[in-house]
């Protein structure tokens, strides 16, 4: 169903079962899955809001079963990059919240409200972002975290871990969602102790790093977070 009012531009492929709101523009080039419901006003596909972008042709992707509510702009990648934003599936999109252009976004995240990315930023699956989170360019957002209403995030959050603030600050792991997700208290309590090497102890990160990694082969969770730390670009919030 495409609602009334809406406008959907050349090279716009829209899976089956995926609902459109009144009044919802989307350009192309753009691929939707299947089963997604997209509410009024919202701005999918549209060029990047860079001014290096010189019409060249990238695109956006939707995966499957994403609701993505009024007011939310998704823009398309650049060709700085590798052209493309991607969202996953199962995620849910809050109302003005704002994915910018070259940004990937994995599985069954949540954006609050006004929650915005600048550009190039990556977030894991099952992660969290609180009304009016404010994400820099280039960060990394760690699978399972959860990140508080209006954090200010210019460094890369470590998968599982809670933050909050301006600017964001580490405060422990994310318990609550993790035992909601079936995780294990032997699995909390690994990750609790990574947490304590990593922002509680004298050791440097890459140190911290490495007891994780030999840890991973009694807990495989830890996996996720060695190769985390090991892969982060701008360093992690401290």
């Amino acid at each position: 169903m495409v609602g009334p009012y809406s406008v959907i531009g050349s090279g716009v492929e829209i899976g089956a079962g995926t609902w459109i709101g009144p009044h919802v523009v989307i350009n192309g080039p753009t691929r939707i899955g299947r089963d997604n419901k997209i509410y009024q006003f919202a701005s999918l596909g549209d060029a990047p809001q860079d001014k290096k972008y010189a019409g060249e042709n990238t695109r956006l992707e939707i995966g499957d079963r994403n609701v993505i509510r009024e007011y939310c702009t998704i823009n398309r990648g650049t060709a700085q990059d590798k052209g493309v934003t991607r969202i996953g599936h199962d995620n849910w999109i809050m109302a003005y919240a704002h994915i910018a252009h070259d940004c990937v976004i994995g599985d069954q995240t949540i954006f609050a409200n006004a929650a915005s990315l600048a550009g190039h930023v990556t977030v894991g699956d099952y992660a969290i972002l609180g009304g009016f989170t404010l994400v820099h360019q280039f960060c990394a957002i760690g699978a399972h975290c959860f990140c508080g209403m209006g954090s200010v995030i210019s460094m890369d959050v470590p998968p599982y871990v809670m933050v909050s603030g301006h600017p964001a600050r580490p405060h422990g792991i994310n318990s609550e969602g993790l035992k909601r997700r079936g995780f294990s208290a032997e699995a909390l309590r690994a990750l609790r102790e990574a947490y304590k090497l990593i922002y509680k102890s004298s050791l440097t990160l890459s140190e911290a790093r490495e007891q994780i990694a030999a840890k991973a082969a009694e807990h495989p969770e830890l996996e996720l977070l060695a190769r985390f730390l090991e892969q982060s670009q701008r360093g992690i919030v401290r």
